[in-house]
């Protein structure tokens, strides 16, 4: 058995032939640059590109199969130049019809579906584009008329399976801004077939934690990467035999000693939903959660001028007074990415990442090797993140939270 970094939430700014595929992504955002940044900076060993069903993205692929720089797994995914597994994906925005208040309201919330191979991402986009469903099939996270009932159903039949995306954030979150128990938008046997949640930045174990429902469940921490720096500012590590498909998706069910060995984010505190957060006022609460309205002017949260936070939400649906972690459970480790701390410039950043990745500094260089390298202050940073001793400020409505020394 190995340890492999993975990250699984990763976006397309723009396709090869220049087709926009997450209009607010970078458009420097390819299947190639991703593969070549995880590979040389980053250290990222495998990578879910979860836009693979954009038919543009899928003529890349299928090129970079064709010129050999991608290889085809036996037991699933694409290997590139034998570095990087990719892992194709699909971010779709199901549409959830909810009985509230006696009457029947119509809710929206992401999830991310996962393939071994390309024939398996065409059958799905061949399900999102049938008439009623997807307007775009060529754009990224796109609202799809199906519940996530039908995703599962449809997804497992094509020999996939389904995570929750970023479940509990205020924007499109299973959690966040849907539903207060899974069960109430998917039966017990849909449910057992989700052998994973992604936490998303503003949250991590220990809060999710608090959850009782999402205890038989592996926890995953992904980027949800926007631009190329972004990749790995939130990530695991997964113990499997190989990297590839099926191999990963028995780590997500935790069979045959494969598993989620430790999750790595962002310290909720930073992510830009962490707290409730009032537009009007510019104000994020720091009463004890949960908050739901603004302790500034009052007004109630209501998804637009008042953003309920994470912490809020998770505090107004958990059954659990506390955290009660599974024995599965991995540790969480809070780790700050090397272009978020204090000091750390393009240039020194780019000192650091032409002599290691970013894996290999955050993990194994020694503080005596980080001064030989990039000097005292630089080395001292890293070692204060590694050891969570650096003070942040709490993030909400959109706007990131802040690292201080």
């Amino acid at each position: 058995m190995e340890n492999y970094f993975a990250d699984l939430h990763v976006h397309i700014g723009r396709a090869g032939n220049g087709a926009p595929v997450k209009i607010t992504a970078s458009m420097n955002l390819t299947v190639a640059n991703i593969l070549k940044e995880c590979m040389t900076r980053k250290g990222i060993d495998i990578v879910g590109i979860v836009d693979s069903s954009s038919p543009d993205v899928m003529e890349d692929l299928t090129k970079l199969l064709a010129s050999g720089d991608l290889v085809k797994l036996e037991n699933g995914g694409l290997r590139y130049r034998d570095r990087v597994t990719l892992i194709p994906g699909s971010e779709v925005e199901t549409t959830e019809c909810i009985r509230a208040d006696g009457q029947d309201k119509f809710r929206s919330a992401h999830c991310l579906c996962y393939f071994p191979g390309l024939d398996e991402v065409k059958r799905f986009t061949g399900e999102l584009a049938k008439p009623g469903r997807t307007r775009n099939i060529g754009l990224s996270s796109q609202k799809c008329r199906m519940s996530i009932e039908e995703v599962v159903a449809t997804v497992e039949q094509i020999g996939g399976i389904v995570v929750p995306a970023h479940a509990f954030t205020p924007h499109k979150g299973m959690y966040g801004s849907c539903v207060s128990s899974a069960l109430e938008i998917m039966s017990p046997e849909t449910w057992a077939k989700i052998p994973a949640v992604e936490l998303g930045l503003s949250s991590d174990s220990n809060y999710a934690d608090m959850i009782s429902e999402l205890s038989g469940k592996s926890f995953i921490s992904n980027s949800d990467a926007h631009s190329l720096p972004k990749i790995g500012r939130e990530y695991n590590i997964i113990r499997m035999q190989q990297p590839d498909y099926s191999e990963l998706v028995m780590a997500l069910r935790r069979e045959n000693g494969r598993c989620v060995m430790a999750n790595y984010g962002f310290d909720p505190k930073l992510g830009k939903y962490h707290r409730t957060y009032c537009e009007d006022c510019g104000l994020t609460v720091k009463d004890e959660p949960p908050v739901m309205s603004c302790t500034g002017c009052g007004l109630p949260v209501d998804g637009r001028r008042v953003v309920i936070g994470v912490l809020d939400r998770i505090y107004e649906i958990r059954d659990n007074t506390s955290s009660a972690p599974p024995e599965h459970r991995p540790p969480y480790y809070h780790q700050i990415p090397l272009e978020n701390l204090p000091g750390i410039g393009k240039k020194t950043l780019d000192k650091l990442l032409q002599a290691a990745t970013e894996m290999q500094i955050l993990h194994h260089y020694s503080e005596a090797a980080l001064e030989n390298l990039a000097g005292n202050k630089t080395a001292e940073m890293i070692v204060l993140a590694r050891q969570g001793k650096l003070t942040v400020s709490a993030g909400g409505g959109g706007y990131y939270g802040r690292v201080h020394k």
